[in-house]
């Protein structure tokens, strides 16, 4: 990378494929809990994550790009550590709490990168990418806001 358009570049393709990778790890999460509220949550994010694929397949079109992604491993480590909590996980209560802990750090990536590509593309003035950006951007603070709301108004107590 020799400038920030090939940052960018290099960052979207990062996020494409961590969105790619929670779309095909979302659905174990989902069949292990039982919480109704958070089975439910998991379930309506997976469709958000799908239409931010979709809202990334825009970007990659309005930059002229076809989209691709680059092995994350970031989210790759983030997926291993909740498959691990699925695992060692014992009693439903523990693994509640723990599968929005480790969904919140998910989230908490995904703020950064898409916080750090929506910056990237108004300096460059790509305002297309910017617009789409901020839209998956403010989903992924409200999915965040939903698991904490949901952690400390159930979930945590009970655990």
């Amino acid at each position: 990378m020799k400038t920030l358009a090939d940052a960018f570049e290099h960052t979207l393709k990062d996020i494409y494929y961590a969105e790619n990778a929670i779309t095909k790890a979302l659905p174990k999460v989902i069949k292990k809990v039982s919480h109704k509220q958070l089975k439910e949550g998991l379930k309506e994010h997976l469709e958000e994550t799908k239409d931010q694929i979709k809202k990334l397949d825009e970007v990659f079109k309005s930059l002229g790009k076809k989209p691709s992604g680059e092995k994350c491993d970031a989210i790759e480590g983030l997926i291993k550590e909740t498959d691990s909590v699925l695992e060692e996980a014992e009693g439903d209560e523990a693994l509640h709490a723990a599968v929005i802990g480790c969904c919140q750090a998910i989230e908490h990536y995904e703020i950064a990168r898409y916080g750090t590509l929506r910056e990237w593309a108004d300096v460059l003035g790509k305002n297309k990418a910017h617009d789409l950006l901020t839209e998956i951007l403010d989903q992924e603070k409200a999915a965040n806001s939903k698991l904490t709301h949901m952690a400390v108004s159930s979930v945590n107590e009970a655990a």
